[in-house]
């Protein structure tokens, strides 16, 4: 295939957060080595990525698909309809964008987008953040030149000689926390003094941690503890009014943290679901974690996360199911034990992969050479 410039490059996929945030990082940094590339994302129609990517400057198209139940559902007639479309609109938009290369990074809409433009014979990379690999990426796989994982040992899932071990891309400002910690006080309204636990559930919030901190917000009355409690736009008011009712003046109850580096850079314990993504960050951070794992998720995915750290004695995991009665009292514990909040933080930092963007960009430029 003759070079031609400038380089097109189709990213699909999204969903969550951590689908959204690492295929834009995936494009600043392609950008900031060839600023004449082209890139068009497709995204699921209703989904964050649809709102965040042109937030970023980038252009988007949606695709109807869905997810399949996996128990019984009438959804599931829809998803078959809503699958068929998007693979007839993904043929028509590689057709008409032309790209070069197509990154995924998972998410609905990756699998039609994906296998449209290994169709047309567009050479494929993938990029899977899990420690068990999905179904979607799995399939995939049979097309891709080059499969960027976070984690060791993937060879049980994708051909080994097309594996690279790049890490998952973060927020760059997470980087450096510590370059105005007052911005975060300032920003939460907290005495620097006092001890700092924040919990984030995801961009969606999660149903168990703020179930477990509702059940336990009567031992969050203490003088010299502040909760910053991420809890998701659909759970926001039945927290606050929980809160409300409670009298505790010490927990700030925020929808959704837009500066997440200041949240990290005050927190002295984090407690989180344990999305590949957010790991990663958490690996960047550096603080002391306890991760609670989303049981609802394919092929348990998050608990295989989780228990990658854990291993390593980088963090501490509590069960869903055994949150409710244990949460609360973990990150107490955790918040009063400085040898172990020393320990998972310095375990924790030798596992962050801080330039993964950059290394999967590196991929990207080298399939486009060698075309």
């Amino acid at each position: 295939m003759d070079r031609r410039q400038p380089y097109r490059i189709l990213i699909g996929g999204g969903g969550t957060g951590g689908h959204v945030f690492p295929a834009i990082a995936i494009a600043d940094a392609l950008k900031e080595k060839d600023p004449g590339m082209e890139f068009l994302f497709v995204g699921a129609l209703g989904k964050l990525e649809m709102e965040k990517v042109p937030e970023a400057g980038y252009s988007i198209v949606g695709l109807p698909v869905a997810g399949f139940q996996r128990r019984l559902s009438l959804k599931n007639i829809s998803f078959f309809y809503k699958l068929i479309v998007s693979l007839i609109r993904s043929r028509r938009i590689v057709g008409q964008f032309s790209p070069d290369l197509a990154v995924g990074v998972g998410g609905y809409a990756s699998g039609p987008i994906l296998k449209a433009a290994a169709r047309k014979g567009v050479p494929i990379l993938i990029q899977e953040q899990n420690s068990y690999a999905g179904v979607t990426n799995r399939l995939l796989a049979r097309s891709a030149r080059t499969i960027c994982v976070a984690y060791e040992k993937m060879e049980r899932y994708f051909p080994a000689d097309r594996i690279v071990i790049t890490g998952n891309p973060v927020r760059q400002h997470l980087l450096n926390l510590s370059s105005n910690p007052e911005e975060g006080y300032s920003e939460f309204e907290i005495d620097r003094r006092k001890r700092v636990c924040l919990v984030v559930g995801g961009s969606l919030g999660a149903r168990t941690l703020n179930r477990s901190f509702m059940e336990g917000v009567e031992k969050l009355n203490r003088d010299d503890l502040v909760v910053i409690w991420q809890c998701g736009r659909f759970y926001h008011r039945e927290v606050e009014e929980k809160v409300r009712a409670s009298g505790r003046k010490n927990i700030r109850v925020i929808p959704f943290i837009s500066r997440m580096d200041l949240a990290y850079g005050v927190a002295d314990v984090i407690v989180s679901r344990a999305g590949a993504i957010t790991i990663s960050e958490l690996c960047i951070v550096g603080k002391p974690v306890i991760l609670v794992p989303s049981p609802n998720v394919a092929e348990d995915h998050q608990t295989h996360n989780a228990e990658s750290l854990v291993n390593k004695s980088a963090a501490l995991m509590v069960p869903d199911a055994e949150a409710g009665e244990q949460l609360v009292d973990r990150m107490l514990k955790l918040m009063e034990d400085r040898t172990e909040q020393e320990k998972l933080s310095k375990n924790k930092i030798q596992l962050g992969i801080v330039d993964a963007s950059q290394r999967i960009a590196a991929e990207v430029q080298k399939i486009l050479i060698e075309q």
